[in-house]
C-alpha cells in the first residue's frame, strides 16, 4: 500500500457511503428502524455500525482504543447519521492526507473490544476498514431489497467510472 492507494481508497469510501445514504433517504423512519435480520437487525443499526467502525479505527490510528462502538439508539433518524458521519469523514480523510508511505508500512499496536491486544501495518488496517465498510454496504443493498427500494451501485469500477467520466 502507498499513499496514492490510500488515498484512492478513502475517495471511494466517502463516496460510497454517500451514495448509500443517498439511496437509503427515501426510507420512511420506521423502514429505517424495522427489523429486517442479517447481521445487525436494521438499515439503521448497519450505516451506524459501518460509520462506527470507520470512527473507532480512526481513534486507534490516533493512538486511543475505544472499549465500545457508537450505539445505534442515540441516532433516531438519517440527518444525525448524516452528521455524525460528515465529521468522522472529515477527521479521516485529514488523517489520510497526512500520512506518507512509510508510515503506511509501520506496525500500529492496539486493543479490540475484547481487550486483545492486536499488530498490524497501518496500510493493511486502512484496507480492512474499506473492506469492512463495502461488506455492509452490500447487507443495506440487501435491507433495500426487501423493503422494494432501489439500492444504489457502490463497486469501486463504478466509483472510478464516474471519476473518469466513462459512462457506466
Amino acid at each position: 500500500m502507498n499513499r496514492e492507494d490510500v488515498t484512492q481508497l478513502y475517495k471511494f469510501n466517502k463516496w460510497a457511503n454517500a451514495t448509500v445514504l443517498k439511496s437509503v433517504a427515501p426510507l420512511s423512519t420506521e423502514e429505517l428502524t424495522r427489523h429486517l435480520g442479517g447481521s445487525f437487525p436494521s438499515i439503521r443499526d448497519t450505516l451506524v455500525h459501518i460509520m462506527a467502525a470507520e470512527w473507532i479505527w480512526l481513534r486507534r490510528w490516533k493512538g486511543t482504543s475505544p472499549s465500545s462502538l457508537l450505539n445505534p439508539d442515540e441516532f433516531r433518524d438519517l440527518d444525525g447519521i448524516r452528521r455524525r458521519w460528515l465529521e468522522i469523514e472529515s477527521e479521516q480523510m485529514t488523517f489520510v492526507h497526512g500520512l506518507t508511505d512509510e508510515a503506511l508500512k509501520e506496525s500500529l499496536t492496539y486493543l479490540n473490544l475484547k481487550k486483545e491486544t492486536l499488530k498490524y501495518p497501518l496500510g493493511r488496517l486502512m484496507q480492512h476498514v474499506v473492506n469492512h465498510s463495502t461488506y455492509h454496504r452490500g447487507q443495506v443493498a440487501n435491507y433495500l431489497r426487501q423493503l422494494t427500494a432501489q439500492p444504489a451501485a457502490t463497486d469501486f469500477v463504478v466509483y472510478l467510472n464516474i471519476e473518469s467520466n466513462v459512462e457506466v
